[in-house]
């Protein structure tokens, strides 16, 4: 069953840009709809809606997630075995194989988050990888230092 869009909808059209499989549509400023045969329950739209309006596959309003906070896929390499299902998986083309060996020992390439900003947090990756080499994890954000204080300059 695929997301749907209720009557908080003030057509901002966010959903619309954020939507990897062009399942929404609508007009400015009128509620939008998604086409259930083309929604592939990602989520991205719920967690970008300012209003809260879209509704998951069981009814359940969407909590909006700031994008800056939006999880993100950790590889473990220890795990991955290169099976390619995770890229084969991303609907927005965000994980690629690296072009060299990653590790001196072995001749496989292995998958790498190539796009973090392309990245909608849907997990399908994780979902996908068969050795659970994938988690999705929030990143930390960077902590800006306060500016120092002027300081006095002695009297001469």
């Amino acid at each position: 069953m695929a997301y749907t869009i209720s009557d908080k909808c003030v057509g901002c059209g966010a959903c619309v840009r954020i939507c990897p499989t062009a399942a929404i549509s609508g007009e400015k400023k009128e509620k939008h709809i998604i086409n259930p045969d083309a929604c592939i329950e990602c989520g991205a739209c719920g967690r970008l809606c300012p209003q809260g309006g879209v509704l998951d596959a069981a009814g359940r309003p969407v909590v909006r997630i700031k994008k800056p906070d939006w999880a993100k896929p950790r590889i473990d390499l220890d795990k991955c075995m290169a099976c390619m299902s995770c890229v084969e998986t991303c609907p927005v083309g965000c994980l690629e194989l690296h072009e060299r060996p990653v590790r001196e020992r072995d001749r496989d390439n292995y998958p790498f988050l190539k796009d973090e900003k392309a990245c909608i947090a849907c997990g399908f990756c994780a979902d996908e990888c068969p050795v659970d080499a994938i988690v999705m994890v929030v990143p930390k954000l960077a902590v800006k230092p306060k500016p120092k204080a002027p300081t006095a300059k002695p009297a001469e």
